[in-house]
């Protein structure tokens, strides 16, 4: 017998676009970083990356790096170091970003005490104010730093987008990243190996033929789970499906549509605002905010709406749906990148991976 709620992943869907994804990319002479922070880097999930050819796995977490150790493929930090976890960073990750010369500093004092080599993607920011250097001649100066420092490996440069800004990945400010290399290369008489675009946000322009041919890495995360990219809009030839919430109905009883005299905050500090529908059928479901945002989830029974909820109960008017509910049912959900984000960080979802080899 199951436990809820649950959410449901297919590791078949999944394997097909990573496989999909990683012939897209590679016609275009681009190697994707498979991101498994979507997953909390799930060993199955993280296992049907490397299996669909991900070569190498991201995550912005340390703790989920260490769970992926054991995998054969070199391993990648997104989030920039801090200064309390650089043992563990060149322990756990062969490469990582980086925008700051105090933290590579600590990285290759590291790096040498563990004797061995750490790779640095100096991140350069192209306007979409999260991390990187914001000035060309300062990033080209932390990578001058990391060619000087021992136990460090200038890997090559990259950049975020449409993450903190909303800055779409264009053809203009790939090719300013590509140049930016270009003239670390020519100054420091050095050959990159990668020139690290954007995230799932540029595949779209990868596939208009408009990603410049020196930006030879994605970052993807999105797209490889959920086939999805900028703006969430669904990537041709991968499935949108692969991830579903189960929930289980705790109790079902007509009531009517607004609370008796509702005058108070709610639990979350906001002032409710109800429509009057009349007396309605109402389910409530053992799942709350403190696991999901509910405007994140969509029932699969169009019939099903998504009405309310508290930190600890889902509420949902079952009056239009396709079938007659009954305590002890469950309703099956869509849901976001934001929502599947959410449920795997709650240790009160249940995660069940399911293949046609383990259909469990």
């Amino acid at each position: 017998m199951y436990a809820y709620p649950c959410l449901t992943v297919n590791l078949d869907s999944i394997r097909n676009n990573i496989h999909a994804m990683v012939e897209l990319c590679h016609r275009h002479g681009v190697e994707p970083a498979g991101v498994t922070k979507l997953a909390c880097a799930n060993p199955e999930i993280a296992q049907a990356m490397v299996e669909g050819g991900i070569t190498l796995l991201a995550d912005s977490r340390l703790i989920n790096l260490q769970r992926l150790e054991r995998l054969p493929v070199k391993k990648m930090l997104l989030r920039l170091p801090a200064m309390s976890e650089v043992e563990a960073v060149v322990r756990f990750a062969q490469v990582s970003l980086n925008s700051e010369e105090t933290t590579l500093r600590a990285l290759s004092k590291a790096a040498c005490q563990l004797g061995i080599t750490h790779g640095v993607i100096v991140m350069h920011d192209l306007g979409d104010l999260r991390e990187g250097c914001f000035f060309e001649e300062e990033t080209l100066h932390l990578a001058r730093t990391v060619t000087e420092l021992p136990g460090l490996q200038l890997e090559g440069i990259g950049a975020n987008l449409a993450c903190y800004g909303g800055v779409e990945p264009t053809t203009n400010n790939q090719t300013e990243l590509a140049t930016i290399a270009s003239r670390i290369e020519e100054a420091l008489d050095v050959q990159l190996n990668v020139i690290s675009g954007a995230s799932s946000a540029g595949l779209f322009l990868m596939l208009r033929g408009g990603l410049p041919k020196a930006v030879n890495q994605l970052r993807l995360g999105a797209s490889l789970l959920m086939g999805i990219g900028l703006n969430d809009d669904p990537v041709p030839g991968t499935c949108q499906s692969a991830f579903s919430l189960q929930c289980e109905i705790i109790e079902v009883k007509l009531k009517p549509s607004v609370p008796a005299d509702s005058t108070a905050l709610d639990a979350f500090g906001n002032k409710p605002v109800f429509v009057d529908r009349g007396i309605r059928r109402r389910a409530i479901c053992a799942i709350g905010k403190q696991d999901i945002d509910i405007n994140q989830i969509t029932p699969r029974d169009s019939g099903i709406l998504v009405i309310g909820g508290s930190s600890d109960h889902l509420i949902l008017d079952i009056t239009d749906a396709s079938k007659i509910h009954h305590v002890g049912d469950i309703i099956e959900f869509d849901i976001s990148y934001s929502g599947v984000l959410q449920c795997m960080t709650s240790e009160y979802v249940v995660k069940r991976c399911i293949s046609s080899d383990n259909p469990r």
